[in-house]
């Protein structure tokens, strides 16, 4: 078997909580007088960590630190309300999850979100398998891309990165499978374009999630 393990990264590939985030941030922006987005346009603000999101959706012109502070704080807030009104497993992940199970292949989770909320989502929706490893960001474990986090969980497990599927939906997967010297998957599913993937490095890129057991 060319692979023993796949890496998946949370939102966008997994499970879609777009809408669920556009609707926080934008009553977080509301609640301070800024302008809020169409929920499309989140698909190009998230995943790159909390402080990545308010400042990218701030006006220009007011993205100083205690501005972003201050929204941050009130997207935490309103995310912690909001987060399981509308998230849901995309299509078909189920199907895959079981098929990697049956395969004994190693399954894990790496996101941008803080960790402790990585776990609480993964156990909220994702509860019916075993992730041999759950990890977010947190003082151990920079925000994507850097490699570290992906890096650490090989090392758990015990298995090169070399047999690793590192599965994603964005150029910050991308670059951060790339760097951890994994198997870059992009999915065509997620919030981002083919070109974007293509683009920062993917490998192999699937429209549906079934079309990742023909890597295996």
């Amino acid at each position: 078997m060319k692979f023993k393990a796949v890496l998946f990264d949370l939102d966008g590939t997994l499970l879609n909580t777009l809408d669920d985030l556009a609707d926080s941030m934008n009553a977080s922006l509301k609640r301070f007088g800024f302008p809020p987005h169409p929920a499309a346009t989140y698909r190009y603000l998230v995943g790159d960590g909390l402080v990545n999101l308010v400042s990218q959706a701030l006006p220009e012109q007011h993205r100083d630190e205690a501005t972003i502070s201050k929204v941050a704080t009130a997207q935490w807030e309103e995310y912690g309300r909001k987060w399981a009104n509308k998230t849901q497993p995309y299509e078909g992940v189920p199907e895959l999850l079981d098929a990697l199970q049956e395969r004994g292949i190693a399954i894990s989770v790496l996101s941008n979100k803080p960790d402790d909320f990585t776990h609480i989502i993964v156990q909220k929706f994702l509860s019916k398998w075993k992730f041999a490893v759950v990890r977010g960001q947190n003082k151990d474990t920079p925000i994507k891309p850097n490699p570290s986090g992906a890096n650490q969980i090989a090392l758990k497990l015990g298995i090169p990165n070399s047999k690793f599927l590192y599965v994603g939906d964005s150029n910050t997967d991308m670059q951060t499978a790339d760097a951890a010297r994994m198997f870059a998957v992009g999915v065509l599913w997620g919030f981002r374009s083919r070109d974007e993937l293509i683009a920062a490095g993917a490998k192999a890129l699937i429209e549906k999630p079934a079309d990742l057991l023909d890597l295996i």
